[in-house]
């Protein structure tokens, strides 16, 4: 779940910190991380931070904000191209497992410091997660009613789904042993048992 193009040739200020947030929260955490770590990182002054945002809370929710909407635009987009739910939810894994590898540092961050929003924006974040977790379930739901998926419980199948793409995010390392598409493929597989498909 990216937060900022990493493609910018001349970034703004705002990206700059955004940049910075989300590789000092997954060095040192939230709570570990300074307003000054993040500025400074940035190449920017200590108190630059708060000319942009009111708080470094403020700061994570944006983050988490922006990256959970792509997300869900993404799953929506990667179900809209068929009607078949085996092909949708393959494709969906796939794609929501990719991206998770691709941008493991920033989708770690957004996904794992959760707790530190405040109860305001935390309820945002939920929300959002919601309505992605509601994509992977319809397609689970419709698999199940067309005879394709047999699994007991759809919902708790969708959360097993999302959970698995969404702990790549802490594994995953670059320099690892698997690709990105690697990993995306054989989580499809996983997935597509876990929802119990015939196909």
């Amino acid at each position: 779940m990216p937060v900022v193009s990493e493609s910018s040739p001349s970034p703004d200020a705002r990206t700059r910190l955004a940049r910075a947030a989300v590789e000092a929260f997954a060095t040192r955490g939230f709570h570990g991380t300074t307003t000054r770590d993040i500025s400074t990182a940035a190449g920017m002054s200590p108190a630059a931070l708060y000319v942009h945002h009111r708080s470094k809370e403020e700061l994570l929710f944006e983050l988490s904000r922006v990256g959970h909407l792509r997300v869900l635009e993404m799953v929506r987009e990667s179900v809209a191209g068929s009607d078949d739910p085996v092909e949708q939810l393959g494709i969906l894994v796939e794609d929501f497992v990719r991206d998770h590898a691709v941008v493991h540092t920033g989708a770690r961050v957004i996904n794992y410091e959760l707790a530190a929003l405040s109860e305001e924006h935390l309820a945002e974040i939920v929300a959002i997660r919601h309505e992605i977790d509601l994509v992977v379930r319809d397609v689970i739901d419709r698999g199940v009613a067309a005879g394709v998926f047999h699994t007991p419980d759809a919902h708790m199948t969708a959360l097993a789904v999302l959970s698995l793409g969404i702990d790549v995010a802490r594994w995953f390392r670059d320099e690892g042993r698997w690709t990105p598409d690697q990993v995306a493929v054989h989580y499809r597989l996983l997935a597509l048992r876990m929802a119990g498909s015939v196909a």
